[in-house]
């Protein structure tokens, strides 16, 4: 076991609850906010298990993951607010 896979294991926990918040929650907007913290908790494992294992490619694959969540949030927040 590397030191790698302790935070592996708690971002892989933190999935588990967002995936619960995200269908019970009350909200749009708290299914929102799951929905992007799920997926940044995905590129996170994606990008420790690139570190784990000497993947370059894995490093290109979360920059790109990074900037279209980011896209996509500011987007589902006008989409929620109504343009506001």
């Amino acid at each position: 076991m590397t030191l790698l896979d302790i935070p592996m294991v708690a971002i892989g926990l933190v999935l588990v609850a967002v995936v619960v918040r995200a269908v019970l929650g009350p909200t749009q907007a708290d299914r929102a906010v799951a929905a992007d913290l799920a997926f940044f908790s995905f590129l996170a494992l994606v990008a420790l298990f690139g570190a784990r294992l000497g993947a370059d490619a894995a490093f290109d694959v979360v920059l790109i993951g990074t900037l279209t969540g980011f896209v996509s949030a500011v987007w589902l927040a006008r989409l929620i607010t109504r343009g506001r």
